[in-house]
């Protein structure tokens, strides 16, 4: 007998395998970023077509095959349909996306991780936030929630108001994160950190951030 499991969770990747299916990176609640084959989900008229598109956020019911998961049903709470409609928003959000995946593990416990992608991307949505410091809060608290953070670097004097914000979204529950602005100085200098940061713990060109930077 074919054992289901539930999980909840977010489509952070697809590609297309075979005529038909898609496999999806999924990042859950209760295993951690998982791989899984949506089987069939090409086919017009299947019913996990829209389901397992990129943001996609949801409860997902697998089975197990030898060696991977299939995702035999989802129940999909939010379609995060606003990037579909702004482009510059959807490459942030595809950006927090694959952020996401180059930090996180298979069998790990990333429920941080996902309520931080979550929030993130919901900050997007507002049009009260500047996307450029809702990224710069995503790429900074992504560091603290790794254990990478390494504090306000060394390489020259910085506002103190930054050295403050910095410190804000060390320690500030998630869901306090996207509650606050800052003046252009310290945008800018928020932006010129996270450049830093980048250089020093990705090891990986990300494609996303290639295509953002066409247009900030």
């Amino acid at each position: 007998m074919t054992t289901l499991t539930t999980v909840n969770g977010m489509i952070i990747k697809r590609s297309p395998v075979g005529d038909y299916d898609f496999v999806v990176t999924i990042l859950t609640s209760e295993r951690g970023k998982i791989t899984a084959f949506a089987k069939g989900s090409r086919r017009p008229g299947s019913h996990l077509a829209g389901s397992v598109e990129p943001f996609c956020f949801g409860e997902f019911t697998l089975y197990e095959g030898r060696s991977s998961y299939n995702i035999q049903q989802a129940n999909i709470s939010n379609y995060f349909e606003y990037f579909r409609q702004d482009f510059t928003c959807s490459l942030y959000g595809m950006f927090f996306l694959e952020l996401a995946d180059y930090y996180t593990r298979e069998n790990n416990d990333e429920r941080e991780v996902l309520k931080l992608l979550y929030q993130s991307l919901r900050a997007l949505e507002s049009d009260k936030l500047d996307n450029r410091l809702v990224k710069c809060v995503y790429e900074i608290k992504s560091l603290v929630i790794n254990g990478e953070f390494p504090g306000i670097p060394t390489d020259r004097d910085y506002d103190g108001s930054t050295a403050y914000t910095l410190e804000f979204i060390r320690t500030a529950p998630i869901t306090k994160l996207f509650t606050f602005a800052v003046k252009r100085e310290v945008l800018l200098e928020l932006e010129h950190i996270c450049d830093i940061y980048r250089k020093r713990f990705i090891d990986r060109k990300l494609n996303s951030l290639e295509m953002l930077s066409t247009i900030i």
